[in-house]
């Protein structure tokens, strides 16, 4: 019952954010909305952490799983991209590495922050 009360709350945000999608005419993903939601949520404690841990932590685990059906539809469209492979791969490849550096340097920022804060 634990967990599907957390389903809830979670499926209760994801609708949220649809409607906030669907009433401010942004070119923003819903997912984004819920992100944004679900931090607001959080940090104002709205919603506590062990109120969605578990079902969160389930979604985290089975997100590869998840991305499979993409990966396939992208080989189904292989030969459609083949004139376009190398561009294609090169933006992958230096977005990938952009977020990370960024993703990087905030990281330490905000671990260098906290430890000033010590």
């Amino acid at each position: 019952m634990k967990y599907l009360h957390e389903a809830v709350i979670i499926a209760a945000v994801t609708f949220a954010s649809e409607i906030i999608k669907f009433c401010i005419p942004l070119p923003i993903p819903a997912s984004i909305y819920g992100l944004i939601l679900l931090f607001i949520l959080l940090k104002t404690g709205l919603l506590k952490l062990r109120q969605i841990e578990h079902v969160g932590g389930l979604l985290l685990d089975l997100m590869p799983l998840l991305l499979v059906p993409a990966s396939v539809s992208f080989l189904t469209v292989l030969d459609t991209l083949q004139g376009m492979l190398l561009p294609v791969l090169l933006m992958g490849f230096l977005g990938t590495m952009a977020v990370m550096l960024i993703t990087g340097r905030v990281c330490q920022a905000v671990i260098g922050r906290r430890k000033s804060h010590d």
